[in-house]
């Protein structure tokens, strides 16, 4: 190739429109320094065959085996056509189909013994796995094709799709690697020299044309470090900028709100709660705004934690705000803020104690006269705390002055949200900034912290308060032992008869199809024959039919009004309900003490982090909780495994790096929250955790000599190539 195509060049330029759109609309690669970036996912070695007992079921897959029988079968009285082939890799098989007109050129490439690639979802047919209509590229061994398609022994293999194969992708790769040596080094030479790393455009040919493992390791380390590196360097820089910014510090009057509450307390703090509380405190007490991640077991005590960090700002004369993702949550929160409060938020009523302050609820879907109200609370400093959702953020809210933003589950917020809300704070003409306390019931392992939460101090609560009861988990395979499923029903009737309550939760709200909407028919299409999710309003209507007739069931959903939601809400947390049938709208926050059992359906639909969620809503009192998974999937099934860890430990921690280890990095690090490609392709997060510390404290030394990163041009590229506006915003999310 004469031309080297520039690394901002668009690759309809390099491959052609048709591929070119391909790989933006499926792959999210746009110019040729993406399509370098672009990285094998493994690579497979000219005789060796690959593993085929493990592959996972409807992902798209590129395996290298060879042909050990190929036939042609006829059905509707030899009208059709069906050629079957079955691949092995000597340990294991994997079956092949192609039907009608599609047969006649793969009867003829793929004779017992040809070695080839193929590429195509795996499915399930007959109990076995299969690849139907898969793409294929046949590896003769010694022909020029090959080699000049595949230099060097190893054959890389790409994260690829079904409308784009591997090895086409790897095509597309040859033609813009003579650009990798464009390629600006984003690493301060010292550390490149000190720890021995090869330069960029080394391992970016390495990546894609190793010549050996040992050039792969090579590459590998070297393209971690950049990743680490310049994720850290953003966060860095966003914990300096943070540095410069002033606040008002807020201590607790010696004999005020705070003291009076906890004079009230019917139990004692624990141990974690304590501690937590004084890091706390003393973030408060400084003129720098706090910047603190609270992360806790599901039911530590965040609340308890939070709401008096809250009194400890209104003693000071400031006001605290807290953003919950949903209305429910904003309800519930606020429910039980002023009950643990009690006459101490009755604030601005004739007969409230001493110290008392208000405690409003703002959400979108109040009256207009009760917003008119709230609104002017908070305004004239009356209110001392607002819980809310979104509508805290709208310009018509202003507050007298705000000290302390609390932000519930974070991972549901972006940047604009949390920042918009704590602009707010910005009433005086010398502008100061609110503290900001985050917290998350979703644990976190430490180096996702410090690459996701890597701008905030983090504090965790990992003990869980006296008085809570153990909660007993168990898998009931519906499919296998119909008669589990009975008994689990029966174990629901049995504690609505010992006074008890309980969840049955399912993944989909059950009118869609009445909506017409297309997401329940596209899933029923991705899952193949899988039945569609059960569902919310046909299994409540099943239950109060069948097994749990006599009982009072109700059900609960986010496409119920609001109000309908809280009125259900109040009457199950006031024992009116026996059974709630819900979607995941109880997933956090919801606190019902007397609720002793929950039945999740279809539960291998869900994530392990979630499942820990929802399991926590049970237990919550003196009795102990069960937690029931219900799913039809067979026991050799990965799911089925997931569910099998999630019933052996209570360990939110220990189940998030399962949860970490079986998801793509992109994932955990928030594709789906931040709409964004994760710019995360070779660093994994568990595996990777020296890297990430080593980089996080070259990242903080680098930004403090130098925050402009005046001296460092190619890092500053690359903080804007990696990452883009959005995925900065994502990153500052904290």
């Amino acid at each position: 190739m004469d031309h080297v195509p520039a690394l901002d060049e668009n690759l309809k330029k390099v491959v052609g429109p048709p591929t070119a759109k391909v790989m933006a609309d499926h792959l999210g690669l746009h110019t040729v320094g993406d399509l370098l970036h672009h990285y094998p996912r493994r690579y497979a070695e000219r005789g060796e065959l690959s593993a085929l007992a493990d592959l996972p079921l409807d992902e798209h897959v590129t395996v290298v085996a060879q042909v050990s029988d190929a036939r042609v079968h006829t059905f509707n009285a030899g009208r059709g056509k069906r050629l079957e082939v079955t691949i092995t890799d000597g340990s294991g098989s994997l079956r092949l189909v192609f039907f009608g007109r599609g047969v006649h050129k793969p009867h003829q490439d793929l004779q017992p013994g040809t070695r080839a690639m193929f590429a195509g979802k795996v499915s399930v047919f007959n109990h076995r796995l299969q690849l139907a209509h898969p793409a294929y590229q046949l590896l003769r061994g010694d022909g020029a094709e090959d080699v000049a398609s595949w230099a060097g022994a190893l054959i890389p293999l790409y994260p690829a799709t079904a409308k784009l194969e591997s090895w086409k992708i790897a095509k597309a790769v040859d033609a813009v690697l003579p650009s990798a040596d464009e390629a600006l080094d984003p690493l301060p030479g010292a550390l490149r020299e000190g720890r021995g790393l090869v330069p960029l455009p080394e391992a970016l040919r390495k990546i894609h044309r190793p010549q050996s493992q040992a050039d792969v390791a090579q590459a590998r380390a070297r393209l971690k470090w950049d990743e680490a590196f310049v994720l850290q360097v953003a966060l860095a820089r966003r914990r300096h900028a943070e540095g410069q910014l002033t606040a008002v510090p807020r201590r607790p009057a010696p004999d005020g709100l705070l003291t009076a509450f906890d004079a009230r307390l019917p139990f004692t703090l624990t141990d974690g709660q304590q501690k937590v509380s004084r890091e706390i405190f003393d973030d408060l007490a400084t003129d720098h705004p706090m910047h603190r991640l609270l992360q806790g077991e599901v039911g530590s005590g965040k609340t308890m934690v939070a709401l008096r960090a809250m009194l400890a700002v209104v003693d000071s004369g400031g006001q605290a705000a807290m953003l919950a993702p949903t209305e429910v949550l904003a309800q519930q929160h606020h429910r039980s803020i002023t009950e643990m409060m009690g006459d101490l938020a009755d604030g601005g009523t004739l007969g409230a104690a001493e110290h008392a302050t208000k405690v409003v609820l703002l959400t979108g879907s109040m009256t207009a006269a009760a917003r008119r109200k709230a609104l002017l609370d908070l305004a004239t400093g009356e209110a001392g705390i607002v819980i809310g959702t979104h509508a805290l953020i709208e310009d018509t809210v202003q507050f007298h002055e705000l000290g302390l933003v609390v932000v519930d589950e974070q991972h549901r917020f972006g940047v604009e949200q949390r920042d918009a809300l704590r602009a707010k704070g910005h009433t005086r003409e010398e502008a100061r900034t609110p503290h900001l306390l985050v917290m998350t019931a979703t644990p976190i392992p430490r180096t996702v912290a410090m690459t996701v939460f890597g701008d905030l101090e983090t504090s965790v609560l990992d003990q869980l308060p006296a008085g809570r009861s153990p909660i007993s988990t168990h898998v009931v395979p519906a499919q296998d032992k119909p008669h589990f499923l009975a008994r689990a029903w029966e174990r629901v009737r049995e504690e609505a008869e010992n006074g008890h309550q309980a969840y049955v939760v399912c993944p989909r709200i059950g009118d869609e199809e009445e909506d017409g909407t297309k997401s329940t028919k596209k899933k029923a299409a991705d899952d193949g024959d899988r039945r569609p999710p059960l569902a919310v309003l046909d299994v409540a209507e099943q239950l109060a039919a069948g097994p749990l007739a006599g009982l009072r069931t109700e059900v609960l959903h986010g496409r119920m009004a609001p109000d309908d939601k809280d009125e259900v809400m109040r009457r199950f947390a006031a024992g009116e309900v026996d059974v709630l049938v819900a979607t995941t709208v109880i997933e956090v926050g919801v606190n019902v003490p007397n609720a002793t059992a929950m039945v999740i359906m279809d539960a291998d639909r869900f994530g392990v982090s979630q499942l820990h969620q929802l399991r926590g809503r049970v237990g919550r009192g003196s009795a102990p909780g069960l937690c029931l998974l219900v799913t039809d999937m067979p026991e050799a099934a990965p799911a089925r495994a997931r569910l099998g860890a999630v019933a052996a430990t209570l360990d939110g921690f220990e189940l998030s790096r399962i949860d970490l280890e079986q998801r793509r990095e992109g994932d955990v690090l928030g594709q789906a929250q931040s709409g964004v490609r994760s710019s995360l392709r070779m660093l994994a997060v568990i595996e990777d955790e020296e890297i990430i510390a080593e980089a996080r404290e070259e990242a903080t030394r680098t930004v403090a000599e130098d925050p402009g990163l005046t001296g460092l041009p190619a890092l500053r590229t690359a903080l804007d190539a990696l990452l883009d506006e959005e995925r900065e915003q994502y990153l500052d999310k904290g």
